[in-house]
């Protein structure tokens, strides 16, 4: 513990210049005293610290000096991988600073801590954005990270297999699709996806040898690029209510392609319905919460559809 605390304050230290024994203490959630104590203990194993007297003052490294540790735990390198997967950024036009970031922060890494990053990063990616609302359970997730995380093979009974057969995976990767979570695994010599909330049941096996030029992210963008291009597609141009947006892009199957205009009550939006059937079905169930601009065909056929209503109940 003491150990943990002592790099802590090193970093501390580091990341702001100067800090006091007070503002120590609390974050670090011990006694000034501890805390005076560690600073001899650094000072004693070479680490230059000294303090500055005044109101101002506070404990300082000598300038110049940094330590090549960075202190992360291979917890803590997973976590700042998971928010380098983030759409936030790529929504604002950010993708590429965080890119460029997150490899700056990899090269800073000892290299023992860069092997740790990049078996995180082979092994957990995040998609953030989902396919619509999931309500879907999990139970062997756990499982399959530690398979994932140790190479062990996993022998499991899918949903869309006859009650009697099992399959024996290799697993590489576990992504999340928003909500929705899939094992990447290999399956006699090709790769695979399966739904983790279609796996019935699982257990491990014994280890395997992981391929050794396997990419998760890379595969992932292969594999949702080839999905997307075999989908049929229905452009739609949309004049929406603020307050219907959220349940109009929780839908499956309804993609946005541009993110709204906002006007006073309504925003302007494009989308991919997939086809017209379902576009003037959607169209119709929203009713005057939504207003197409394009295509005509869309719109044409939504005034149809509700003239015919209205003749049905007028004539009844």
């Amino acid at each position: 513990m003491r150990a943990d605390r002592l790099l802590s304050i090193l970093l501390q230290l580091q990341a702001k210049g100067r800090i006091s024994s007070k503002d120590l203490a609390k974050k670090l959630e011990v006694s000034e005293r501890t805390i005076h104590r560690d600073m001899e203990a650094l000072s004693a194993s070479g680490v230059p610290v000294y303090a500055e007297r005044g109101s101002k003052g506070g404990w300082e490294l000598s300038q110049g000096y940094r330590t090549n540790l960075t202190g992360m735990k291979k917890e803590e390198i997973f976590s700042m991988i998971l928010t380098s997967s983030t759409r936030i950024a790529d929504d604002l036009g950010k993708k590429k600073d965080l890119d460029s970031a997150f490899m700056k922060f990899m090269a800073s890494l000892p290299p023992a801590y860069q092997k740790e990053a990049e078996m995180v990063r082979q092994r957990i990616h995040i998609d953030g954005a989902g396919w619509g609302n999931s309500k879907e359970e999990f139970p062997f997730l756990p499982m399959l990270q530690e398979a994932v995380w140790q190479d062990r093979k996993v022998i499991l009974r899918y949903r869309s297999d006859e009650e009697s057969k099992r399959r024996i995976l290799l697993p590489l990767g576990l992504v999340a699709k928003g909500k929705i979570w899939y094992l990447i695994a290999k399956y006699g010599k090709e790769f695979r996806t399966f739904r983790i909330s279609r796996i019935l049941e699982a257990k491990l096996g014994e280890t395997f040898e992981r391929p050794k030029k396997f990419d998760l992210e890379k595969y992932w963008d292969e594999t949702k690029q080839n999905f997307f291009s075999k989908l049929p597609s229905y452009p739609v141009q949309l004049r929406i209510r603020k307050d219907q947006f959220e349940r109009f892009k929780s839908i499956s199957y309804n993609r946005i392609l541009e993110y709204p205009t906002i006007t006073d009550s309504h925003l302007e939006i494009k989308a991919d319905l997939e086809t017209f059937e379902w576009a003037l079905y959607q169209m119709l169930g929203f009713g005057n919460s939504v207003f197409v601009l394009e295509p005509q065909e869309l719109k044409q056929a939504v005034i149809e559809s509700a003239r015919k209503i209205l003749d049905s109940y007028s004539t009844s």
